[in-house]
């Protein structure tokens, strides 16, 4: 049995990942900023999609990125190298099987150019059933706090990390940066609809201080996905 979702240049099967393909991820991957050369670190890739996007993004380089993908459920880890074995850039795709708080104590400080996470988010709030799903949803395992540990360590002065939360934990995420000496360079708060508040925050940080540039995105507009969304997905899915 297998389950997935078909982009433009790859697919991806989920089946047996914690959390399955959803419009964060898609959102993240298209939105995050990629560097023109070296490492790019996917910090709890599940089924790789960020990884995979990662690599469609930067295919037309002319120096090969590195995209490194770190994943502690084995599940999903066999999901990933499988989906990254059957695209077209498995060359430059690793998948490596570790708890990334024990990975980044392996790697040289200040290495990776640029790093994407869809993190665990949920603080509170009963956990679901399944291990390997409240592992993927929850921060029991995986910190915010080491999360930033983790960021502070890998990124290069230039580097950039892109992540996605729900905006409180978003905004918590932020003021908890400073005290690693990472700012927000860039947020997009994002809308489902017009009429409803911002439900997520796409955020960009970085070691280099700098004047924080704030945009907003809503994801449908007149019973359609609107014409920024759009713009921002269009080389992924398949009908946009």
């Amino acid at each position: 049995m297998s389950r997935g979702f078909s982009f433009k240049q790859f697919h991806v099967n989920d089946l047996g990942c914690g959390m399955p393909i959803s419009t964060d991820g898609i959102l993240l991957g298209a939105w995050a900023a990629m560097p023109q050369q070296g490492r790019v670190v996917d910090i709890g890739t599940g089924s790789g999609l960020l990884a995979l996007m990662a690599a469609q993004r930067t295919s037309t380089l002319a120096l090969p990125i590195t995209i490194e993908a770190i994943e502690i459920d084995p599940q999903a880890a066999a999901a990933a190298r499988q989906n990254f074995i059957n695209s077209p850039w498995h060359q430059h795709l690793q998948c490596i099987e570790q708890d990334v708080t024990e990975w980044r104590h392996t790697q040289p400080a200040n290495s990776v150019n640029a790093i994407v996470c869809n993190p665990p988010y949920f603080n509170f709030g009963q956990q679901a059933e399944q291990s390997h799903r409240a592992t993927a949803r929850h921060t029991d395992t995986f910190s915010h706090q080491q999360l930033l540990k983790t960021l502070q360590w890998l990124l290069t002065e230039e580097g950039i990390a892109s992540i996605i939360l729900p905006s409180y934990e978003g905004q918590r995420l932020i003021e908890a940066a400073a005290e690693y000496h990472l700012h927000c360079i860039e947020r997009c708060d994002v809308q489902s609809t017009e009429k409803k508040a911002p439900i997520r925050l796409l955020l960009q940080l970085s070691k280099k201080k700098q004047t924080c540039y704030s945009s907003h995105l809503c994801i449908h507009k007149d019973g359609d996905y609107s014409i920024e969304f759009k713009a921002l997905t269009k080389e992924f899915y398949l009908k946009m």
